[in-house]
């Protein structure tokens, strides 16, 4: 693989070109859709796969909808739909045929040319308020098989020809979906936002002056990004690194469960290997990954440790390979095991795990445990609004959370959220909840004393208080990391635990557990607190500055910064004799070089 040249002028405006197609569908979907996890916290991803079944662009999406899965899905439409045409659309949502999970609708649009010759693929992707399952959340932990989860599964399904509904179809779907008329409004979005990348790619093509340059310079763009990214996994260290960890227990997962990666980087090869085959059979629950969001978790890790040194497509791709095993919870799913929360719980614990492995390799890889998902302030809730008529309602909120991890490279990210969203999902404004469900937001803070300690800390977790409003609710949620919060790398502490309790409306506190279903009244309030990120690095090497920054800004105490950082504390800011003493050394400021 040769060292990688500057690109030309001409192959860096059309891989921005490319990129700006995706953007203008990320864009049309946000701005049309009905549901509040579409079009407030922007829990949907877009992108551009070539007929050779790579992903070419896919700007501001979330990673675990898009590092892995498009391109399988791109095979699968070929495979059911050899020789689609122009006007074609499809609705795809299959854990078993490359998507993430049922509850992410996919709208498929093949970009057809004029002589009916297939020359890329368009996917917009949205997770939707309500999917059909039999509990009212698009998350079912719980569920035994498919069957018992209940979401509709539509593997490749034409729901357009000539570039008109199949209304058929549709009204399948509508007499499932709780609130049909929000599900078509998301419809409608997801195809006008495809449809849009099909217009552009054609715009780009008469651009290019046709079909076949405009593939050329998809295929150069490609190339020249596994360049980059064989010159990046040459800088990294040689070496193999194994990490453990455990999901919380729940139903469904036996005790001790560990999940586990191996990861192998052969620098002067340019190529990374992870190996995720030990883990275990399928659930009998909702946590099982699918192959997309297994493979999307493991590159994660991996993207992660690059910070950044490659474009993000299927060309960097090649130099990245993830062994996995059919049958196994964290590897290839197979049916009819349920795949309900395959972005969440398990997908975050193994991204956590690959970063880790790579920092046992080295101080100047990998990362910690990035922050954990899906607690009550992140909860499906449902019911019906008294302002509205009585009318139905269902939606996933997105409140406070934080869960950057440290890394070499810096502190946690305080809006990283998980590591399967990287940042890319948005907190919902209370605002706008309050206004469109009946519930009110009590409060959302940073807790302090959360944090993963270490050289580079983790950030605080979070804690909120929301309850309805003159009505009913139901809340769905299946919270992780109350006994095995998440973990530290290189000597760093772990993030705050996460935990939830309910206080009534004649203010008695009643317990909840990690997972399930609670219904609340008019007065009652949920007590969500969130995990923190892990640390990284020995925290008594922290830069006694930066301690005195988090002091200032609340995230750690006078108390914590002694006892943990070592750093004492005085009216002025740090006491440099008193640090020297506690830290023992007399090197109060001592930094670790890392690359």
């Amino acid at each position: 693989m040769p060292e990688p040249t500057t690109p030309s002028i001409e192959l860096a405006l059309w891989a921005n070109r490319f990129e700006n197609v995706v953007r203008a569908m990320a864009n049309t979907l946000f701005r049309t859709s009905r549901s509040g996890i579409i079009n407030t916290a922007h829990d949907f991803s877009c992108c551009v796969i070539t007929a050779g079944h790579e992903m070419l662009a896919a700007a501001n999406s979330l990673p675990i909808h898009v590092l892995s899965g498009p391109d399988i899905i791109s095979r699968y439409l070929s495979q059911q739909h050899p020789h689609p045409k122009q006007g074609d659309a499809f609705l795809h949502n299959s854990p078993y045929h490359g998507n993430s999970h049922a509850a992410d609708h996919v709208i498929v649009i093949p970009v057809v040319d004029d002589e009916g010759i297939h020359r890329f693929t368009v996917l917009a992707k949205a997770h939707q308020a309500d999917c059909g399952n039999s509990l009212p959340s698009t998350f079912h932990v719980e569920a035994r098989d498919v069957y018992e989860e209940g979401a509709l599964i539509f593997p490749m399904v034409q729901v357009q020809r000539d570039g008109e509904d199949i209304d058929d179809i549709l009204r399948m779907c509508e007499l499932r979906i709780r609130v049909p008329e929000q599900w078509r409004g998301d419809y409608r979005a997801l195809v006008g936002s495809a449809r849009i990348g099909e217009r552009r790619m054609r715009d780009l093509a008469g651009l290019a002056g046709g079909w076949d340059r405009l593939q050329q310079l998809a295929a150069q763009w490609l190339d020249y990004s596994e360049q980059r990214a064989a010159a990046a996994v040459r800088g990294l260290v040689s070496g193999t690194g194994r990490a453990v960890t455990h999901h919380d227990p729940y139903p469904g997962i036996p005790d001790e469960m560990p999940i586990v990666a191996e990861v192998t980087v052969d620098s002067e090869g340019g190529m990374i290997d992870v190996d995720l085959t030990e883990n275990h059979d399928c659930l009998d629950s909702g946590l099982n990954l699918t192959q997309a969001t297994t493979t999307s978790s493991a590159l994660i890790g991996i993207w992660n440790t690059l910070n950044g040194a490659a474009p993000l497509n299927g060309g960097s791709f090649r130099r990245m390979r993830v062994h996995l095993r059919e049958g196994a919870a964290i590897g290839i799913p197979v049916h009819p095991y349920s795949c309900s929360l395959a972005t969440t719980n398990l997908a975050t614990r193994a991204a956590n795990v690959v970063g880790r492995a790579f920092a046992e390799i080295s101080e100047t890889m990998g990362m910690a445990d990035a922050g954990l998902i899906m607690p009550p302030s992140s909860g499906v809730i449902s019911g019906r609004d008294p302002r509205r008529d009585g009318a139905p309602f269902v939606n996933m909120l997105m409140l406070a959370g934080t869960g950057g991890a440290g890394s070499p490279h810096g502190d946690g990210w305080l809006t990283m959220g998980d590591a399967g969203t990287a940042g890319m999902l948005r907190r919902d404004s209370v605002e706008i909840d309050e206004w469109m469900f009946p519930i009110v937001i009590h409060r959302q803070e940073l807790l302090t004393d959360s944090e993963g300690a270490g050289y580079r800390r983790g950030t605080p977790g979070t804690l909120v208080e929301f309850g309805p409003l003159d009505c009913e609710i139901e809340v769905q949620y299946s919270n992780d990391g109350a006994v095995y919060p998440p973990e530290g790398a290189r000597g760093g502490g772990p993030g705050g635990a996460a935990r939830q309790w309910l206080v009534r409306a004649n203010g008695a506190t009643e317990p909840m557990a990690s997972v399930g279903s609670i219904d609340l009244g008019h007065g009652d309030i949920v007590v969500s607190a969130r995990t923190g990120g892990g640390g990284f690095g020995d925290p008594r090497l922290r830069e006694p500055a930066r301690v005195w920054e988090d002091v200032r800004e609340g995230w750690i105490s006078a108390k914590r910064a002694r006892e943990v950082y070592g750093v004492a504390i005085g009216a002025a800011g740090v006491d440099e004799q008193e640090t020297a003493a506690l830290r023992g050394s007399g090197r109060a400021n001592e930094e670790v070089v890392h690359a």
